[in-house]
């Protein structure tokens, strides 16, 4: 019985053993995805980065103001006024929805055409 219980164990031992060494790789390889993912989001930072320089380099207004002289026959772009700009109560919103029914009223009765005081 005694012998039965050390194989027993050193089956344990050895399923234990596997088992530990398969959680250390898995976790091995989700660490390098991790490195591997954090290498990516700093090269799209960078780019991004980059990107962010280009647009800003191509709205310089004296460029866009360049631009919009030598394209003027064709798009007819005029330089912005004051007087083109407006006030917040100018604008017309839409109205307001109205509030759900959320207590339907049951109406009981019949449907009477002749208006009060009048006879059909």
């Amino acid at each position: 019985m005694r012998s039965l219980f050390f194989i027993m164990s050193a089956v344990a031992v050895m399923g234990l053993a596997y088992w530990a060494y398969q959680e250390n790789y898995r976790t091995q390889r989700a660490l390098k995805d991790v490195a591997q993912l954090q290498a990516k989001i700093g090269q799209l930072r960078e780019n991004l980065g980059v990107l962010k320089a280009e647009w800003a380099y191509l709205n310089r207004p004296e460029r866009l103001a360049e631009l919009a002289d030598i394209n003027f026959k064709s798009l007819r772009l005029m330089p912005l006024e004051p007087e083109q700009f407006g006030q917040i109560d100018q604008i017309a919103f839409p109205p307001k929805p109205l509030p759900p029914i959320t207590t339907p009223i049951d109406v009981v009765g019949e449907l009477n055409p002749s208006v009060e005081g009048q006879e059909p």
